[in-house]
């Protein structure tokens, strides 16, 4: 009987039987988060209700030297929740309470399974809400956007996860119930914790901070003729020192795909569409409209509409907010890619990406966040075509390496998970790296938390640090590869 069989007889003492599943078709529903390319069937998977259970679970994996992965909603788009065969696969789904909401602290408190959105609708009525905004904030949970530092459209002004959770209990990676605030002295832990990708343990509860409706917010569709003058209406637009809440923009190929998908009536002929929504008192935003929709003609475009009412502002961000589903309607499989250029290098990388499409034979749909230059590049392709896959692969590799060879980032807010760990040491050295392992050491000593994720070569914690000599261990063993 294998180390993993023996734990598994041990979780009945811990979870009733529908909490425990090893039944090889149930198991392939969790084979994968929302990034397909990569999946691997979990070894078994439990569901628990609390975050004793929880606790629980992981002394055991902790007892046997099991690997666990934690797992919320499955929308992720890095492979950060991929499983382990050989290993637990906890998900927190079951936990989707909210524990307490205190408007006059502005503060409410949430399970991790907790979907985005249900915080923003359950204090609506008060005149408040939960500002980040993942594209998928109907069906995320708050726990997978705390493991990975989620954004969303309008973290231009008001930030990402990290700015919005002031408390956070969580189980360590030895199975002990902590907890971590904004309020502690010394060392910011909570903001360590944060977008860890589960490698430091697995919330169980989160306090988050509550944001006050604005008092007022336009939304408006600009229409270009190619991406070139959307790009230098958002340059124009921060220029003239106007940060809006959101400015989006989307490629003809994007435009394509929500048209079919959810017929979002975008201006025919668009090359490019801008969303920029603003927000705040009724005076400020007015002002701040006039300019920007003096900017966008100004820069050419030749349709500008303006949201009237609640319905049609939902219209014009319902294009926007499909996109990266809504391309499954023209390409059989796509990579979602997750990186970051100063807005001033926005056309060069554009430029680039696009003779990218020509040299691997491959279509790339343009989506980001044009305010912070977040880019969100699809690239699609045809997986029953034999070496797409690969000349996929390919072409999203360059794309990291142009966001890096510009002066910015391999991620934005979609974490690094196992798809983009092995551009880690293009952009860090390996001193650098050695330090971030040594962090997560002093977590997890053992490594059996979210294994082979974010780092691409695990470090053994009782290493001196340095440039390794020889064959790492896990590589001789098989359990992790060296690239």
């Amino acid at each position: 009987m294998s180390t993993l069989q023996r734990l598994t007889e041990r979780l009945g003492d811990i979870l009733d039987e529908g909490s425990v599943i090893t039944d090889p078709v149930r198991l392939r529903t969790y084979d994968c988060d929302g990034l397909t390319y990569h999946r691997a069937t979990p070894g078994v998977v439990v569901l628990p209700e609390s975050a004793e259970q929880i606790a629980a679970v992981v002394r055991l994996c902790d007892e046997y030297g099991v690997p666990f992965v934690a797992r919320g909603s499955g929308t992720g788009l890095s492979g950060g929740a991929l499983p382990r065969t050989d290993g637990v696969l906890i998900v927190t789904s079951r936990m989707r309470r909210i524990l307490e909401i205190d408007i006059p602290n502005r503060r409410a408190v949430v399970e991790p399974g907790v979907t985005n959105l249900a915080i923003s609708e359950a204090v609506r009525e008060r005149g408040y809400y939960y500002a980040p905004d993942p594209s998928s904030q109907q069906i995320c949970s708050i726990g997978g956007n705390v493991a990975e530092n989620s954004g969303g459209a309008h973290c231009l002004k008001y930030g990402f996860t990290v700015n919005h959770v002031v408390g956070i209990e969580l189980v360590t990676p030895q199975g002990e119930i902590v907890e971590l605030s904004d309020r502690d002295p010394g060392y910011d832990l909570l903001g360590a914790f944060i977008g860890s990708e589960g490698t430091l343990g697995i919330a169980t509860k989160i306090t988050v901070r509550l944001s006050r409706t604005p008092e007022a917010v336009t939304t408006l569709l600009a229409a270009f003729t190619g991406i070139e003058g959307g790009g230098r209406a958002v340059s124009a637009i921060i220029g003239a020192g106007i940060v809006p809440a959101a400015i989006e923009m989307m490629d003809a190929l994007a435009i394509e795909a929500a048209e079919a998908a959810v017929h979002c009536g975008y201006p025919e002929g668009a090359g490019a569409v801008l969303v920029v929504e603003l927000d705040g008192p009724h005076a400020e935003v007015d002002h701040q409209f006039a300019a920007v929709e003096r900017i966008c003609r100004e820069t050419g475009a030749f349709e500008i509409r303006v949201a009237a009412s609640a319905e049609e502002r939902a219209a014009i961000w319902k294009g926007r907010k499909s996109a990266f589903a809504a391309v499954g309607r023209i390409s059989p499989a796509y990579i979602v890619q997750d990186g970051v250029v100063p807005r001033t290098a926005l056309p060069e990388v554009l430029a680039a990406i696009d003779r990218l499409q020509e040299e691997f034979g491959i279509r790339v749909a343009n989506v980001f966040h044009a305010g912070d230059g977040n880019l969100h590049p699809l690239v699609l392709f045809d997986d029953t075509v034999p070496g797409q896959g690969e000349h996929a692969e390919a072409a999203s590799g360059r794309i990291l390496d142009l966001c890096i060879e510009h002066g910015g980032s391999i991620t934005g807010e979609h974490g690094v998970g196992v798809d983009k760990s092995r551009y880690m040491p293009r952009m860090f050295s390996e001193e650098d790296l050695d330090t971030m392992q040594l962090v997560r050491c002093a977590f997890d000593p053992k490594g059996l938390s979210n294994p082979g994720k974010v780092f691409p070569t695990p470090r053994l914690c009782g290493e001196v640090p340095g440039v390794r000599k020889g064959v790492h261990p896990l590589v001789e063993s098989g359990m992790a590869e060296q690239f």
